[in-house]
């Protein structure tokens, strides 16, 4: 019994060694909007060491009270940390980021990863990876699948793709950002999945407000629509979490509307590119 007791002291100790090792991670984050925000403090609320940098560097403050360091530019931030992660509004910001004067190309190189976990398609990810790559770097793609209340949570759906060692290493940070992380190849892949998500979200959703309307104009409470749809085959938590707000008409913005339709475009431009005809998804777009 003393044996076994010994044995699971010294497994259980190196366990804890190996969590405070990972907990240690030192991890740069660009970005600090609705979700970037919310993340990074996550991060942070996990032991792990956090600099952040964001265009408006007003917005680091709330951060740095919670312990984070603050990076003056991205490249400054890209120098001072091994994994350095991005959550930015659309493909033009995350190009800016990275090939901008102070950018992250300025310092990435060999033994530095970046994962940008922002949601752009996936031209945009082969461009941002084969300028990484051809300094050195090492690059994973990381859109998630979630909006403010999860990414708070830590309860977002992280869909990777691209080198499979820096995933690996950053597994720890992902486990503490999200719920489940898919590897799903190589580069390309996770921004396609993506759009895809928010596309199936963006039709489901105008399906969804145009029943609400349609129920109160005809007379009927949207309220129990809500209760009925909740009680059938369609209940999802989406419905659950929106519905109530969008009857008494409060909406208040876990993910911007501009974002939405950024998102049904282009995953209208990747139906073009596979020649799928997607006029469901193309009438909610307008």
């Amino acid at each position: 019994a003393c044996f076994i007791h010994l044995i699971f002291y010294h497994h259980h100790s190196s366990s804890l060694k190996t969590q405070r090792r990972e907990r240690k991670m030192e991890i740069g984050f660009l970005g600090l909007g609705i979700m970037g925000k919310a993340m990074a403090m996550n991060l942070l609320k996990h032991g792990f060491k956090v600099t952040v940098w964001n265009r408006t560097l007003s917005k680091c403050d709330e951060l740095v009270e919670h312990g984070a360091s603050m990076g003056e530019t991205p490249a400054q931030v890209i120098k001072k940390c091994k994994y350095t992660i991005s959550m930015l509004s659309d493909p033009c910001a995350a190009l800016s980021v990275v090939f901008d004067k102070d950018g992250v190309l300025e310092q990435i190189c060999e033994g530095k990863g970046y994962i940008d976990m922002s949601t752009v398609d996936a031209e945009t990810s082969l461009k941002i990876n084969q300028a990484i790559t051809g300094k050195g770097g090492r690059f994973v793609e990381g859109p998630v699948s979630g909006s403010k209340k999860p990414a708070e949570d830590g309860q977002l759906i992280i869909l990777a793709a691209g080198d499979k060692s820096l995933f690996d290493e950053t597994v720890p940070a992902f486990d503490v950002l999200g719920k489940k992380s898919f590897y799903l190849g190589q580069v390309g892949n996770g921004a396609k999945m993506k759009l895809v998500v928010n596309m199936v979200m963006g039709s489901m959703m105008n399906a969804f407000s145009e029943g609400l309307v349609l129920a109160d104009k005809s007379g009927l409470s949207s309220d129990t629509l809500l209760d009925i749809l909740d009680l059938g085959a369609m209940t999802n938590p989406m419905f659950k979490g929106k519905g109530p707000s969008m009857n008494k008409s409060s909406y208040p913005p876990a993910f911007p509307l501009k974002h939405q339709q950024k998102d049904m475009r282009l995953a209208l431009a990747l139906g073009d590119e596979n020649a799928v005809s997607m006029p469901v998804a193309a009438a909610a777009n307008e």
